[in-house]
């Protein structure tokens, strides 16, 4: 494909090379502080495995019914009677142009990999009836147009005027990326020059009160090369709260309004601080200035070692959508939000692409088989907002919906399965990185230019063996950078059937230099026992409960499926600390669209809990065990997508 010679209406300088084979989520190629190189979303082909089938009802059944959703609801006419297309009132949130871009975005993806003229269709109509709204300095926000006009950049605080901006700029970035049509992204780029006209250094202030608009800016810069859009987001980043008088209050919760690099601890909105970190993140790799990468370790490390749930999931609290104090993980009152968790795996993205590090690409597979994964049910239609870790059943049937008048999580959990395929690999000026494990071929290159094949058999994340056949062109030296997830206590490694390292170390990417030929076949075991976890002794409410994982996929104990008579609010696990001996590993094809139950013998109400008082005198001989009972854990994506159900996630042991 011949770069597109077509200059930037904003700038002098030429766009990146577009279309398919350039369908990048991150586009490294010319970024300095970046270790790793991103795949196109294209050169992966997901066929037959577990991620295969889930965007396949991404395509054919959440973004279509989405669409619908979205029309029916007004928020495409929000543009259309903007231009005089339609004569109706505004509808929805002041945010819900961000949620049309998200959604655009998911399309725009989905055309990486050919075909859906449909959606190609749809995607064309929709930009002209959004730039037919854009005024002509390049304002465009169909809330704060016609009579709240005056009103513009007065609540930078609750606002979304950027937040909105930098969705815009994500679904026109991709759009261009997996067509080479500019048009949507032109549109983002006049809205773009029109804030570099008015705000910034030595002009009106300007504050992410929701951050996005970074991660925006910098990809646009490499889109662009122009680095007037890198200066701006280094100038978001560095925060305007005291201009603009902000509370401390609203500076935490925004995790905006000071210098990033002065932040010490993730706090406040849950989806905003994890925003502001991949900007954060994308900016310290094109700057290599250093302050942010010390302040991005320091943040993930708060996260990790006390705020994050077992799922990937992260926000403690309802009120402000917002992270709690160190191991305030509460299950029941758990706020868990999906775009949360996409969060999460975004940041933890970035952070691989910088370090090469397998830390945060075991964060990212967690919060993806898991807290994300549960976002979206299995018929592809219904969504969660909050993905808690533990639900009686009558507040179990508010939890899976579809549609919230908050719509940001469903094109959100949209977007990020339509693009998923550019997650799987990498590659570097040693060779080629191998980040998750699925049903897979890929066509693409080494950092030299050699064009590579990599054809992946598996039937992860239900078994542990994964088989690839790597082929070069021709022989040619390189290393396979092969991920050891830090769940698998025992992984071995051969190629062309002779082991590669007697133990290679988990949590770590393995190195293996050699002369790679046309059909070379390389073989991976991962142990996949279940295994029974424990909560630091802080995290109050799993004191004296475990939880179960097997491979990336954590466990959860839900009432349907159950026999009869089993609470599952009322069980008890009776363990050996032995997960082989204690859960028998069971393939369903026929359950919840193919799945691997755990069975294990425990135990369930010791006493009769329906008379007993709220409170009674302690007695150390009081039976807990209880009477036997089997017990079936499926995988936590799974809940609720039989009906409403109560469940829990971390349960209570027995004689503890």
């Amino acid at each position: 494909m011949k770069p597109l010679a077509w200059l930037c209406l904003a700038s002098s300088f030429a766009l990146a090379q577009a279309g398919p084979e350039r369908s990048v989520i991150l586009d490294l190629s010319s970024t300095p502080g970046a270790k790793l190189r991103t795949v196109p979303v294209s050169a992966v082909t997901l066929k037959g495995g577990f991620w295969e089938s889930r965007r396949r009802t991404n395509v054919e059944r959440s973004i279509p019914t989405l669409l619908q959703l979205l029309e029916e609801h007004g928020i495409a006419d929000n543009f259309r009677r903007l231009s005089g297309a339609k004569s109706v009132p505004r509808k929805g949130p002041l945010f819900t142009d961000s949620d049309l871009y998200k959604w655009m975005e998911a399309a725009a993806w989905a055309q990486a990999g050919g075909g859906h003229p449909e959606l190609r269709r749809t995607f064309d109509a929709l930009t002209r009836d959004i730039l037919a709204a854009q005024e002509p300095s390049g304002y465009l926000n169909t809330w704060f147009q016609e009579d709240r006009k005056s009103r513009r950049w007065s609540e930078m605080v609750t606002g979304h005027e950027l937040y909105c901006l930098g969705h815009l700029l994500q679904a026109g970035i991709a759009y261009y990326r997996t067509t080479g049509d500019r048009t949507l992204l032109d549109g983002g780029i006049r809205f773009v020059e029109y804030l570099l006209r008015d705000f910034g250094p030595g002009k009106r202030p300007l504050l992410a009160g929701h951050p996005e608009i970074e991660m925006a800016l910098v990809e646009l810069y490499r889109t662009t090369h122009d680095r007037r859009y890198l200066a701006l987001a280094g100038y978001i980043l560095t925060g305007d709260g005291e201009r603009l008088h902000l509370t401390p209050g609203q500076i935490a919760y925004m995790f905006s309004g000071r210098p990033f690099i002065d932040r010490t601890i993730m706090e406040g909105h849950a989806v905003r601080a994890g925003y502001a970190a991949s900007g954060a993140a994308d900016y310290w790799m094109e700057t290599r200035e250093e302050a942010y990468g010390t302040a991005l370790e320091r943040l993930w490390r708060d996260l990790t070692r006390s705020k994050m749930y077992i799922t990937g999931g992260t926000g403690s609290r309802s009120a402000g959508e917002a992270f709690g104090d160190p191991y305030e993980l509460p299950n029941a009152k758990a706020y868990t939000e999906s775009c949360a968790a996409i969060a999460n795996l975004m940041w933890n993205w970035r952070m691989l692409q910088a370090t090469g590090e397998a830390r945060f690409t075991g964060v990212m597979e967690t919060a993806l088989y898991n807290s994300i994964n549960s976002g979206m049910s299995l018929s592809g239609t219904m969504y969660c907002y909050r993905n808690p870790l533990e639900l009686t059943r009558e507040a179990s049937q508010s939890i899976r919906n579809p549609w919230y008048t908050t719509t940001c999580c469903p094109p959100n959990l949209e977007r990020l399965f339509a693009s998923l395929p550019g997650y799987f690999y990498g590659v570097s000026g040693e060779g080629l990185w191998v980040h998750l494990y699925d049903r897979n071929t890929l066509a693409w290159k080494l950092g030299d230019g050699t064009p590579l094949a990599v054809q992946m058999e598996t039937k992860y994340p239900w078994e542990g063996q994964v088989d690839m056949t790597v082929s070069p062109r021709q022989a040619r030296e390189f290393t396979l950078f092969l991920r050891i997830p830090a769940w698998s206590d025992a992984t071995t490694v051969s190629v062309n059937g002779a082991r590669v390292a007697a133990r290679p170390e988990a949590d770590r990417y393995l190195a293996v230099k050699r002369t790679w030929k046309p059909g070379d076949r390389v073989r991976l075991v991962f142990s996949m026992t279940p295994q029974e976890i424990a909560a630091h002794p802080r995290a109050l409410e799993n004191q004296g409960r475990v939880a179960v994982r097997r491979g990336p996929l954590v466990y959860v104990l839900e009432q349907e499926g159950q026999a009869e008579g089993v609470n599952v609010l009322e069980s008890k696990l009776l363990l050996t600390g032995d997960g082989a001996r204690d859960f028998a590993v069971k393939w369903e094809p026929d359950l919840l669209g193919g799945i691997v139950t755990l069975r294990h013998k425990g135990a369930h109400g010791a006493l009769d809990t329906g008379g007993l008082p709220l409170y009674r005198r302690y007695n150390p001989r009081e039976p807990r065990a209880g009477s036997p009972a089997g017990l079936v854990f499926t995988p936590y994506y799974t809940f609720l997508n039989r009906g409403p159900s109560a469940l829990q996630v971390w349960v209570e042991t027995a004689g503890q």
